[in-house]
């Protein structure tokens, strides 16, 4: 009895992701392993496109910047002064900090080290990339009361507390 991906279940898929130029961006090593229904475990509008198949399907999907990483923002563009920083940065690093209202952590990059300033980008790295999904749903099955009460899959793949 093949299960249909329903709210609730725990989906298995294989996948690989690309840029529309097809540079490989997660050759998808590991299989996603998610709980299926809007607990934001995947992109919503991939989930939606997964509602009601059954393994062995396959799916191609173009997500749109707005439906992945989002666009680009040059307001998280930043310049500062290289004395905010540690002696040994390097371009390329990533480092957290807290927004002003101290709600939340952004993860911001440094893009470039010149004449005593730092350039930091707020965005990710994706951000204004199409990504292109190519999955195979591999397993479909029940989520146990348990993952269900933590909104998330526990066990192989899954989250480990």
């Amino acid at each position: 009895m093949h299960m249909e991906i329903v709210k609730n279940s725990v989906v298995t898929l294989n996948y690989t992701v690309v840029d529309p130029d097809g540079t490989m961006i997660d050759d998808g090593q590991q299989p996603l392993v998610y709980l299926h229904g809007g607990y934001d475990g995947i992109f919503p509008a991939l989930e939606e496109a997964l509602h009601g198949k059954k393994v062995g399907d396959q799916l191609k999907i173009k997500l749109q910047p707005e439906d992945a990483f989002g666009d680009y923002d040059e307001e998280l563009v930043l310049v500062e002064e290289v004395g905010q920083f540690p002696d040994n940065i390097e371009v390329g690093m990533s480092f957290e900090r807290v927004s002003d209202d101290g709600e939340e952590e952004m993860i911001y990059r440094i893009t470039d080290i010149a004449e005593g300033k730092v350039v930091v980008d707020g965005n990710h790295p994706l951000a204004g990339t199409a990504l292109v999904f190519e999955v195979t749903v591999a397993g479909v099955r029940p989520a146990t009361a348990e993952e269900l009460s933590h909104g998330h899959v526990h066990g192989a793949g899954g989250h480990h507390h």
